[in-house]
């Protein structure tokens, strides 16, 4: 069966927004009414907890992307949120419409049915609306391991869709069976290659805008978009193509100050945001340009700094300010001022909903990955140093002077610089910051931090 290719979706290949024809492994969606238990069954497929899972309906609202594999076949899995077809809810319709790109993209579909709760008419019209996609369908019955369930097995033939896969998501028996149907035809794949995708989470409080943003970049509505803050809990990862670059962009929950994190939910989504940062190379900032920088905006972008991430300050919304010559200049000056330890990172001002500079956006992330994974040669590295040291008297204290003998660049990513000298508790900080920004100078290091540490001269020995 030929798939249908009318979204940018893993490495389909997106240039200026347009559609490609290119797809690298099968993609397998999870598809079922709420609180069925989707989302645990993605979880332990993958082997992890990607997905938020809490006896609640609603509460996956996006898909959710993972990559898996089950005896050496590899797939791209999509978790969906619950679908009700018949529910006229703002955030039911949307999930409707992420449900549709699901299938049109899916090769095949995993349904799942609750057990214990039996056929219900949602299951049903469900089942009807799945069978239309003509894709690959299995039946998943999940928790089966009651006594409920086993009583309700045969009612589940009633919905034309074969025999019921039996399975418990949360304690994984009967997974193995169901993938085992799932990768029926799939090809063999003994290949491990590295992903050099540049990973680029977008990370703010809620209602800045980030997902408009990826949108815009993508050209299709992929995560939901509603004027209600955090209506994105979980993290999304979208694949993006531009230039012979390979991009993952990831959508974060919006980070609330504690005192308005009133549900369980909300606190699996500041977790899930931290841990976006921490996976991702560069860190997109995004700020509501009406709003200006708030103290939980210095909290968020701390984090990623302190987990020594490449970041750059996206000012949304710029649309909607009243502009004169100076404006960007102030609104700088206010960044600066009030993120003053990422003085490195830059700063561009866009607009999600009319484009504008979103292309410049992009240039800025690839510049600072770039900057990220740069390497100085030794030689040239070292000249640099003896002319800030001839510009700047070396430390001392009691009569004893401080001496740099020599530096390496010993990582990337982000790049860190190690220096031996003569005594490192002579070399106050402020001198290293010094030092820190000759290497700036001469090499931009734009949107990255530098790590510079110091080693007495023999300690590696």
């Amino acid at each position: 069966m030929k798939l249908k290719l009318n979204y940018p979706f893993d490495i389909i290949k997106v240039e200026n927004h347009g559609k490609g024809d290119t797809l690298k492994k099968p993609i397998v969606s999870i598809i079922g009414t709420p609180n069925v238990g989707k989302s645990t069954l993605f979880n332990k497929i993958v082997g992890k907890k990607i997905s938020i899972t809490e006896d609640k309906p609603g509460v996956t609202r996006d898909r959710i992307y993972a990559d898996a594999s089950w005896l050496n076949r590899k797939f791209l899995l999509i978790d969906t949120g619950g679908l009700d077809l018949k529910d006229d809810d703002i955030f039911k319709v949307n999930i409707k419409e992420q449900v549709d790109l699901a299938l049109d993209m899916s090769d095949v579909i995993i349904f799942v049915v609750d057990g214990v709760e039996g056929v219900s008419s949602t299951d049903i019209e469900a089942a009807d609306y799945l069978r239309k996609s003509n894709k690959k369908i299995i039946l998943a019955m999940n928790k089966f391991d009651s006594k409920a369930a086993n009583d309700n097995y045969y009612d589940f033939f009633e919905l034309g869709l074969g025999t019921p896969v039996r399975i418990s998501a949360e304690h994984g028996t009967g997974v193995g069976d169901l993938l085992e149907e799932v990768i029926e035809g799939f090809p063999i794949d003994d290949e491990d290659l590295e992903d050099d995708s540049i990973k680029v989470a977008f990370i703010g409080k809620p209602n800045v805008g980030k997902s408009s943003i990826i949108n815009n970049i993508l050209g299709e509505s992929r995560s939901i978009v509603t004027n209600i803050p955090g209506t994105t809990r979980d993290s999304i990862d979208s694949k993006f193509s531009r230039n012979d670059e390979d991009f993952i962009f990831i959508d974060t929950a919006g980070l609330r100050k504690k005192k308005k994190i009133n549900e369980s939910v909300e606190r699996y989504s500041v977790i899930r945001t931290l841990t976006s940062i921490e996976r991702s190379n560069v860190c997109v900032l995004v700020i509501d340009a009406a709003e200006g920088v708030s103290e939980q905006d210095s909290k968020i972008v701390g984090y990623a700094h302190d987990n020594k991430k490449a970041i750059i300050v996206a000012v949304n919304k710029w649309d909607l300010i009243e502009k004169d010559n100076s404006t960007i200049k102030k609104f700088e000056r206010e960044i600066r001022f009030q993120l003053p330890f990422i003085n490195y990172a830059p700063i561009v001002f866009i607009s999600a909903k009319t484009s504008q500079r979103i292309t410049q956006l992009l240039d800025t992330i690839s510049s600072v990955n770039n900057n990220y994974n740069h390497r100085i040669k030794t030689g040239v590295l070292n000249d640099i140093l003896n002319r800030a040291v001839l510009s700047n008297q070396m430390p001392s204290d009691k009569g004893k002077i401080g001496k740099l003998y020599y530096g390496t660049q010993v990582a990337v990513r982000p790049p860190q610089f190690s220096l031996s000298v003569n005594d490192k508790n002579l070399f106050h900080f402020s001198y290293i910051r010094y030092l820190e920004n000759q290497i700036r100078e001469y090499f931009g290091f734009e949107g990255v931090p530098i790590v510079i540490s110091l080693k007495n001269r023999g300690e590696d020995k």
